[in-house]
C-alpha cells in the first residue's frame, strides 16, 4: 500500500507526525510511506528509517499535485487540513483521511477562556486519522535522527563534561522568559549552561552570558539547527519554551522543563509527549492564554505569566537530575 502523509509546517507540528509515519510503516503490511512538507522542514525526516520518500512542496500547487498524481498513491493522510491540502485532495482524486483541527473550539476557548478543546495530545489526534487502516498507537515517543558531531568542536572545554541546555529562542516574545529571569535561574543551576536559539536571540544570549561569565556559553546563532539538536541530545537536562527545539528534545529521553507563558499546551495539544521526567511550568492567570501561537508583546503590558514565573521549582528540578 502506497501512502502519502501531508504536513507542511511548523517545526513542532511536523515533529509530532513522526509517530504516524513509524506506525504506518511498522503496522500496515507492505506499506510504502511518503511524506510531503515544506522545504524548510525536510531536516526533520533526514535519516528517518520509517520513511521511504520525502516530497517537498513546490513553488506552485499545480506542480505539487502533478508530483502526487505521478506517484499513484492508494491514500492520503492529511495532517494539516487547510485550503491547500483540500485542493490537493480534490484534484488528486485519491482516497483520504483528514486530521480534525477543532478550529472553532480553539477560537472560543481563547476568546472565552474556556477549555473546549479535548486535552488529547496532537500525536493521538494525528493517529486517529489512520485508525481505519488498523493502526494503533505503539506507545513510543517522537523520532528524530540527529547527525553526529564532536562536542569539543561545538563547546568550550568547560562545558563538555555535563551541561544544561537552555533553549532561549521562540518565535514570539510572549513565549520567552525575560533575560533577567533566565539569568536568575542559571545562577542557581549546578551545571554549566549552553544557551540555544537562532540569530534572533543572539543578543539576548550575549546579555545573559555577560551576566553569568564562564558558566554560560552562548550558542545562539552560532550552531546550526542540527548541531543544536545534537547538543540537546547530549545535555544533562533541558529547559525550554513553547518552541520547536523544545518539542524535538522529547525524542532523547532527557529531563525537560517546559516553560509556558502566554500560550498553553492544551489549546494546541502539544504538551510534552511520552516524556517520563518532565516539569511543565506555567501559572494560572485570568488573562492566560492570550493567544494560540504567541504575540510580540503582552496585551495588558504586565507580562505576569513570565515575570511572575517561580524560579525555584525549575532550578530544584534540574539540580536533582
Amino acid at each position: 500500500m502506497k501512502i502519502l502523509v501531508i504536513r507542511f509546517s511548523s517545526m513542532g507540528d511536523v515533529i509530532y507526525t513522526t509517530p504516524v509515519v513509524r506506525c504506518l510503516k511498522k503496522q500496515v503490511p507492505n506499506a510504502e510511506v511518503h511524506f510531503l512538507t515544506k522545504p524548510a522542514f525536510q531536516y526533520i525526516y533526514n535519516n528517518n528509517p520509517y520513511l521511504d520518500k520525502l516530497l517537498l512542496l513546490k513553488p506552485t500547487l499545480a506542480e505539487t499535485i502533478a508530483d502526487i498524481k505521478a506517484e499513484k498513491y492508494d491514500c492520503i493522510i492529511d495532517l494539516h487540513n487547510n485550503l491547500r491540502t483540500a485542493i490537493i485532495k480534490l484534484r488528486a482524486g485519491i482516497k483520504s483521511s483528514t486530521y480534525k483541527k477543532y478550529t472553532a473550539r480553539k477560537w472560543l476557548s481563547l476568546k472565552l477562556n474556556l477549555k473546549l478543546v479535548p486535552s488529547t495530545h496532537l500525536v493521538d489526534r494525528y493517529l486517529k486519522t489512520i485508525e481505519f487502516l488498523g493502526v494503533t498507537n505503539d506507545g513510543k515517543t517522537i523520532d528524530y535522527y540527529v547527525g553526529q558531531y564532536e562536542l569539543n568542536k561545538l563547546l568550550p572545554s568547560s562545558h563538555q563534561n555535563g551541561f544544561v541546555a537552555f533553549i532561549i529562542g521562540a518565535t514570539h516574545f510572549t513565549k520567552r522568559l525575560p533575560n533577567y529571569k533566565i539569568i536568575n535561574i542559571c545562577k542557581d543551576l549546578k551545571l554549566p549552561v549552553v544557551l540555544l536559539g537562532g540569530k534572533d536571540v543572539k543578543a539576548n544570549g550575549d546579555e545573559i552570558t555577560a551576566a553569568l561569565g564562564e558558566k554560560a556559553y552562548n550558542a545562539c546563532g552560532v550552531t546550526s539547527l542540527d548541531e543544536s539538536v545534537f547538543l540537546v541530545s547530549k545535555a544533562q537536562s533541558i529547559i525550554g519554551f513553547d518552541t520547536g527545539l523544545t518539542h524535538i528534545a522529547e525524542a532523547f529521553n532527557r529531563p525537560i522543563v517546559s516553560v509556558w507563558g502566554g500560550t498553553v499546551p492544551y489549546l494546541l495539544g502539544v504538551q510534552p509527549y511520552m516524556v517520563k521526567d518532565i516539569l511543565v511550568a506555567g501559572i494560572d492567570l485570568s488573562c492566560r492564554p492570550c493567544s494560540k501561537f504567541g504575540l510580540e508583546k503582552c496585551p495588558l503590558g504586565h507580562f505576569k505569566c513570565m515575570n511572575d514565573m517561580p524560579e525555584e521549582p525549575i532550578t530544584s528540578f534540574v539540580n536533582s537530575r
